[in-house]
């Protein structure tokens, strides 16, 4: 047996798989989410702990599975997602989400400096929030103790994966593989090796940082842990939507993906070739395995199923988040209204990060059908604007295979099918991240032969074709585009936030 260990934004999942692909047992546990400040997300390791263990401990139970028979453990992880922790593995900060905005002004002034073309040529990246770096920066700003600790490898840094690596194997392995690396902005996507001159201008210590290795390599073993044996290999490691990736199969160039998790992540593998967008989105790798290295090209939306969560949560329009696709079918149309899913900034290709969500075009006709629907426009919407940067960087895309919670969401699914004038194609296992990161353990320690017993093994659910008028889709194209320059003008004029901020208790809190 295999486990997948999904450390996502709101749950962990776990996943147990045979050599043939074959779902034994599974379960998702989720987390609290904290937003101490506007714009600000952030983790308790503590919480996120707990949900891992009770993931596993289920998993593990749904599955009458004696843990001794697990071969190895793959991980994969929310990627950005910022860990400074100790020796012992003790988190030293709430971790600080991919999704946070409390960086941007330190992007700022990486922009201002001129190092915008600098960090963009060498990561592949923009100068955003999102990614890790800046992060460390403010982290650094905010408490110079946890530099000083950094500067003497006694604060370790880290994405989710680093942390949990470090925590299965007692302290034995601090390392990441080159996917996860690749988010950071301090790897050179050419060495794959972190890079001198971006350490030094972030002021990043090398002292604190992971050994980078491979997606399928085995990186230590199991030693301590209370709800597994010791002496499992831990033989994956890799970012989640590059591990979605590899679930879909799309070992090949031209093969690409759209993840809707809490966020909607389209990823285009562009093989050995390291292919620089011009369109307003990322490079990054897609898997290093032994043998060889492929990138990718990917477009970001912060928000997809997070957006139904609101819904669920926030508005109470609806109870349960699978409730959405009956309320949305209630109306054929959204009318005028439109929703604009920026709630935690515009991602590619617009990359706005003072953007915030809008509703437009309500009237008094409007009913909680119409705004179920304009959410899953909007989120179908926004997908598109990558669909379209990604053809102008790489060729028309005709496939797309689709996973992800809200894949099951037929509705959903044949809008993103409409919206974009292409097949969306279902796996009939739509948990590729968690497969993902299974199926490269498993290569590490000799389950799987090669990739292409992982891909003969891959089978399909549903394809969903197609079915809107060119002259539909154009309509509704200019409906989301007046939208979001809507939003792009109300974020012009929001404040920008100062740098340096003294820190308070309740930072520190």
């Amino acid at each position: 047996m295999l486990l997948a260990i999904d450390q996502g934004t709101t749950g962990t999942t776990a996943l147990l798989i045979d050599k043939n692909l074959q779902v034994l047992g599974r379960s998702t546990q989720e987390f609290p989410q904290h937003y101490p400040k506007p714009g600000w997300v952030q983790h308790e390791a503590a919480e996120i702990w707990a949900s891992l263990e009770r993931a596993v401990t289920t998993c593990l139970a749904a599955a009458k599975a004696d843990p001794r028979a697990i071969k190895a453990i793959g991980i994969t992880n929310q990627r950005e997602t910022t860990c400074l922790f100790d020796r012992a593995g003790k988190a030293l900060h709430p971790f600080i989400v991919w999704q946070c905005k409390r960086s941007e002004p330190y992007c700022a002034q990486l922009k201002a400096a001129g190092h915008e073309a600098l960090f963009r040529h060498k990561t592949g990246l923009m100068l955003d929030p999102y990614f890790s770096a800046t992060k460390l920066m403010w982290l650094f700003d905010t408490y110079p103790e946890l530099k000083a600790a950094a500067q003497k490898g006694q604060a370790l840094f880290g994405t989710i994966d680093s942390w949990l690596l470090y925590r299965f194997s007692g302290g034995a392995a601090h390392a990441t593989d080159a996917t996860n690396a690749s988010r950071t902005l301090l790897m050179d996507l050419d060495t794959l090796a972190y890079d001198s001159e971006l350490l030094g201008i972030t002021g990043v210590p090398a002292a604190c940082l992971p050994r980078i290795g491979k997606s399928s390599e085995i990186y230590g073993t199991t030693k301590g842990l209370g709800f597994l044996p010791d002496g499992i290999p831990i033989a994956a490691l890799v970012g989640d939507q590059q591990g979605a990736l590899f679930g879909q199969a799309c070992f090949d160039a031209g093969e690409c993906k759209i993840t809707f998790g809490t966020g909607c992540f389209l990823l285009l593998n562009t093989g050995k070739a390291l292919k620089r967008s011009s369109a307003g989105l990322l490079s990054s790798v897609a898997v290093a395995l032994p043998s060889h290295t492929h990138y990718c090209l990917e477009g970001s939306a912060f928000i997809g199923g997070a957006a139904v969560q609101w819904l669920r949560d926030g508005l109470e329009i609806i109870t349960h988040s699978s409730d959405i696709e009956a309320l949305a079918a209630t109306v054929a149309e959204t009318g005028d209204v439109a929703f604009v899913p920026a709630l935690a900034g515009l991602g590619a290709p617009h990359w706005n990060p003072l953007a915030r969500g809008a509703l437009v075009g309500l009237s008094r006709d409007t009913g909680r059908g119409h705004i179920a629907r304009a959410v899953e426009e909007g989120i179908a919407m926004q997908n598109v604007d990558i669909i379209e940067a990604m053809a102008k960087d790489a060729g028309a895309i005709s496939l797309l295979k689709v996973d992800g919670g809200a894949a099951g969401d037929n509705l959903l699914m044949q809008i993103q099918s409409d919206f974009a004038g292409v097949a969306c194609v279902r796996p009939s296992m739509t948990e590729s991240t968690a497969l993902g990161a299974a199926a490269l353990a498993g290569l590490a320690v000799g389950v799987f032969e090669n990739t292409d017993t992982i891909k003969q093994a891959w089978k399909k659910d549903r394809v969903f074709e197609p079915k809107l008028s060119a002259d539909k889709r154009q309509r509704q194209r200019d409906k989301w585009q007046r939208a979001v320059k809507a939003v792009q003008g109300l974020a012009g004029s929001q404040l920008p936030i100062q740098a340096k901020t003294p820190a308070s208790s309740a930072d520190k809190t």
